[in-house]
């Protein structure tokens, strides 16, 4: 498949997501309202997190210089410690009351729904993105698999506290999504600085190819190369240059 249309298709996933996301905040806002769950409505502020990292990533596609590039994996790192702290907070709040929400069909039945759709997303994101080579949509799909982990969570805390009162069970599985996002976040940064830091003379590192260090490499192994005939020569002429002499 050619770049034009690996593009596109990346460019159509995240309108997809930006698209859900939307409608997600309305209906995770009523949701939260009638049930009165700060876990639907934490994850609804989530959902504000996914599209100004989708943002992003249009915003990138659109011009994919290296510049632009460590730019937008510095707002999508940003955009994981901002998930990471948003789950803390909201795991230590209902953590710290004992909340217990009322039965919500409406969230259950979304979360599930957006759980499918998110990890689906995620997994064309990142096919896309390997394909294109593009470090900032392979990141953005880490995103939206996060996206997809919140929502699982928010679902299994959503149907214990339905069946079996279990209102601790949703803030304890987001600890889990901390952990994870913010290992992402360190991930991100650090290859933001490979990119803008080119390891030295014959390295490669893992934001991408640097031949700068091979080039001047190869041309020190030719200028090696050289030395030594050079060398020769000159050892050459001074030999002829005594026989001559002594006769």
């Amino acid at each position: 498949m050619n770049s034009g249309r690996l593009l596109r298709r990346g460019v159509n996933l995240e309108r997809l997501t930006l698209g859900w996301n939307a409608v997600g905040i309305v209906v995770l806002g009523v949701a939260a309202i009638a049930a009165g769950s700060v876990a639907l409505a934490g994850f609804g502020l989530d959902s504000l997190v996914e599209i100004g990292a989708s943002t992003v990533v249009l915003w990138e596609l659109s011009d994919t210089g290296e510049a632009r590039q460590r730019r937008a994996l510095s707002l999508i790192g940003a955009a994981f410690i901002l998930l990471a702290i948003y789950v803390t907070v909201q795991s230590a709040i209902v953590f710290a009351t004992a909340h217990h929400a009322r039965p919500s069909d409406l969230g259950i039945a979304w979360t599930a729904v957006t759980a499918a759709v998110m990890f689906g997303l995620a997994s064309g994101k990142a096919r896309t993105g390997k394909a294109l080579d593009n470090p900032v949509l392979v990141a953005e799909g880490r995103v939206t698999f996060i996206d997809g982990l919140l929502s699982s969570a928010v679902l299994v805390g959503l149907v214990l506290n339905a069946v079996v009162g279990a209102w601790w069970a949703d803030p304890l599985a987001g600890l889990v999504i901390v952990v994870y996002g913010l290992r992402e976040a360190r991930s991100i940064f650090g290859r933001r600085n490979l990119t803008h830091h080119p390891p030295g003379p014959g390295k490669q590192g893992s934001a991408g190819s640097y031949t700068g260090g091979r080039d001047r490499w190869e041309s020190l192994s030719a200028g090696a190369g050289r030395a030594p005939a050079r060398h020769h020569v000159s050892k050459c002429a001074h030999e002829q240059a005594h026989s001559e002499h002594e006769l």
